[in-house]
C-alpha cells in the first residue's frame, strides 16, 4: 500500500474546505432609502453575484451600442487573427440610424484597432466591419452573438447586429449585469473600454485620426472603472454599463433608458453616493 503524503492530503482537504465556503458577501448590504435614479432600468450586482440594487431590471429594452461588448467578446472568442488588417467598405454603412463615421470606405486597420474603436469610441463602422469579416459573414456572426448570450445565461436577450443600431438588439438590466461581468475577463476589452484617447492611421497618405472615450466618468478621479460601455439610439435612450471598484469592491452597474445626455453619468454618481452613505 503506498504511503500517504500528509502535506498533500492536508492541502487537498484545505482546498476542499475553501471551495465549500460561500463567496465573501458584499459590504454594500441592507442599504436604506433609494438612490433617486432617473434611468428607467438599473442594476447593481456585487462580485459574488448578489443584487445590491435593482429597478425594473427584468424589463426588455433596446440596448444600442452596449451591444459592442458582446461583439468584442465574440470576435476574441473566435480566435481570428486580431492583427489582420480589415478594410471598411460600403457594406459597413449605417442604413438603420443613418449615423456618420470618420472611417471612410477604404479605411484599413487591424481587428485589434477596430475593437478598440468600437468599444472606446462606439465607432459603428468598426463594429460592423468586425461582424462582416467574421468567418461565415454577418449571419454567422449574429448567430454566434446569440449563442454567447445563451451561454452567459442572458435568457431575455437578443442580438441582431454588431453595432447595436437595430432596435432588435434587446436585453434587460439583469442580463447586462451578467454580460459586463463576463466582459471583465477579456484584457483587451478592459483596455479598450478604459482608454481615454487613441490615435489610429487608417489611411496611407493622410494623417492620424484621434478618438476619445464616450464615458466621461473615466476622467473623474472618484471613479475606478475596469470596464465600461455607453450606448444611445432614440429608441433605447441613454445607456451605460460599467464594472467599477467602489471602496475596493468590484461592482457591475447597469443603467438603461435615460433621457438627457448626462443622465447616466449623474445616475452613476447618485448610485455611488448612495452606496457610500449606507456603508
Amino acid at each position: 500500500m503506498p504511503r500517504l503524503n500528509v502535506s498533500t492530503l492536508l492541502g487537498a482537504l484545505l482546498l476542499n474546505l475553501l471551495a465549500s465556503l460561500p463567496l465573501q458577501a458584499t459590504v454594500f448590504s441592507d442599504l436604506d432609502g433609494e438612490p433617486g435614479l432617473r434611468s428607467a432600468s438599473a442594476m447593481v450586482m456585487a462580485e459574488d453575484g448578489s443584487v445590491i440594487y435593482s429597478k425594473d431590471a427584468e424589463t426588455v429594452r433596446p440596448i444600442a451600442s452596449v451591444t459592442k461588448l458582446m461583439t468584442a467578446m465574440v470576435i476574441i472568442d473566435s480566435g481570428v487573427d486580431l492583427d489582420e488588417k480589415i478594410t471598411v467598405t460600403r457594406e459597413d454603412r449605417d442604413l438603420i440610424q443613418l449615423t456618420g463615421s470618420r472611417l471612410e470606405f477604404g479605411a484599413t486597420l487591424s481587428r485589434r484597432e477596430m475593437i478598440m474603436l468600437a468599444v472606446m469610441a462606439s465607432e459603428n463602422r468598426a463594429a460592423t466591419a468586425l461582424g462582416r469579416t467574421f468567418p461565415g459573414g454577418m449571419p454567422a456572426f449574429v448567430a454566434a452573438m446569440n449563442r454567447k448570450a445563451a451561454a452567459l445565461g442572458m435568457r431575455n436577450s437578443r442580438f441582431a447586429d454588431p453595432a447595436g443600431l437595430s432596435v432588435d438588439n434587446q436585453s434587460t438590466a439583469a442580463d447586462l449585469a451578467r454580460m459586463v461581468t463576463a466582459a471583465w475577463d477579456y484584457p483587451l476589452i478592459r483596455k479598450a473600454s478604459t482608454t481615454t484617447r487613441l490615435e489610429v492611421r487608417p489611411y496611407r497618405q493622410r494623417g492620424p485620426l484621434t478618438y476619445g472615450n464616450t464615458n466621461r466618468l473615466l476622467k473623474n478621479k472618484n471613479w475606478d472603472i475596469d470596464v465600461s460601455k455607453t450606448g444611445y439610439i432614440m429608441e433605447a435612450g441613454r445607456c451605460l454599463v460599467m464594472r467599477a471598484r467602489i471602496e475596493g469592491e468590484l461592482l457591475s452597474i447597469v443603467l438603461l433608458n435615460s433621457y438627457g445626455k448626462l443622465t447616466p453619468f449623474g445616475d452613476s454618481n447618485r448610485l455611488r453616493k448612495w452606496l457610500l452613505a449606507g456603508r
